[in-house]
């Protein structure tokens, strides 16, 4: 049985708060983990689970009758509403079952942050806390199999990333698994609740956005390419976030008239969804994105560390307009730490304006040979 570090972190809140919502994209193991929570506590009261997305489920905990929901939960002390964000007004259910039965507590996941909160935000607020779920992340991997900080592990996992069901696959294997999770189904709660009226569109904003991993964003340029208008990317851009399917780094600036301060550059979650939605495969020895990989794993690896450890930290990238540039910064406690990812050099020249005004009190080049520490 895999074991995932959150699994630890949603127990000890169990005891705290009667309601956890928990996040991630699609087939990132989010209900294998709340079978496991189940399976781990079915001896100690009882328990159930739900899946949202059936039918009668859906409209039975659609009723706001606290009588209705009693009924329907019965003598359980905890339940598990999978794919909640299917469920209309979830937040005024969660909420009932909060004021109402306050012996039962309650796990809600969501494979769309962006439905599901916001139907929550203003009901649950005190009431509930909330997790995002990766894929595996090199952590895991370490505690729960043989992985050893080898060439070999990293070109697998820079190819075809560490979603669960395709981490473990053969090459051939893993691939046609991505091709389908990077189609449709990857997107399903968007074009559920979003009204996406071009769907091809957002197959071609990500597949332009998975070009440009490492570098800087246009919001106009991407729109030029598409036929799209700046406020149409900038929705579906949020709306991919909000999936959990990629994510924005901002520049850091503090008001500095050398240094840039409004572009973005955007990351994915998984580097085998970025392959597969420009069908590049090949082993890294044969590729010439190596460093968007590089740079790429170690962010979101870090930002995946950085919840398991309770590690609240603001996120940057710094640039400024002579050209000097910090690949990841991370503002924590007041204090800075300024991180450049190079796949195989180990020396770079050091940002000189960055080092000086900011005084970073740590800054480091993350390669092949030092990478282990950074992401455990």
């Amino acid at each position: 049985m895999f074991r995932r570090d959150l699994q630890e972190a949603i127990e000890k809140w169990l005891n705290k708060s009667k309601i956890i919502l928990l996040y991630g994209a699609r087939q990132v193991g989010k209900t294998t983990l709340c079978k496991q929570i189940l399976e781990k506590y079915s001896k100690t009261f009882k328990i159930q689970y739900f899946n949202c997305e059936l039918f009668d489920v859906k409209k039975f905990f659609e009723i706001s009758s606290d009588n209705a929901l009693r009924y329907m939960i019965g003598e359980n002390k905890l339940i598990i509403l999978d794919e909640a964000q299917t469920v209309k007004d979830i937040g005024k259910t969660l909420k009932i079952i909060s004021d109402t039965m306050p012996d039962v507590k309650v796990i809600a996941t969501g494979s769309s942050s962006f439905d599901l909160a916001n139907k929550l935000s203003e009901p649950l607020t005190g009431r509930a806390i909330s997790f995002i779920l990766y894929p595996f992340s090199i952590r895991e991997l370490k505690n729960n199999t043989s992985f050893i900080n080898a060439t070999g592990e990293l070109d697998h996992i820079l190819t075809t990333g560490c979603y669960p069901e395709i981490f473990n696959a053969s090459k051939n294997e893993a691939e046609r698994l991505l091709n389908l999770l990077a189609g449709n189904y990857l997107y399903k709660d968007i074009f559920m609740y979003e009204n996406i009226k071009n769907p091809h569109q957002l197959t071609e904003l990500l597949q332009l956005l998975a070009l440009q991993v490492g570098n800087e964003v246009s919001y106009n340029e991407i729109g030029q390419k598409l036929g799209m208008n700046r406020i149409t990317v900038i929705k579906y851009i949020d709306i991919l976030e909000k999936s959990f399917v990629i994510f924005k780094l901002h520049a850091f600036n503090r008001n500095k008239r050398n240094e840039i301060s409004k572009s973005i550059k955007i990351y994915f979650y998984d580097l085998g969804i970025r392959n597969a939605l420009i069908q590049s495969f090949a082993p890294l020895s044969l590729r010439a994105d190596v460093g968007a990989l590089w740079e790429n794993f170690c962010i979101v690896e870090k930002r995946k560390l950085n919840q398991i450890l309770d590690r609240f930290v603001n996120q940057y990238f710094y640039r400024t307009y002579e050209g000097e540039e910090v690949d990841y910064i991370e503002e924590y406690n007041g204090k800075l730490d300024g991180y450049e990812f190079k796949y195989s050099k180990e020396n770079i020249k050091l940002p000189k304006h960055f080092i000086e005004q900011y005084k970073p009190q740590v800054f480091k080049t993350i390669n092949k040979n030092n990478w282990f520490e950074f992401v455990i």
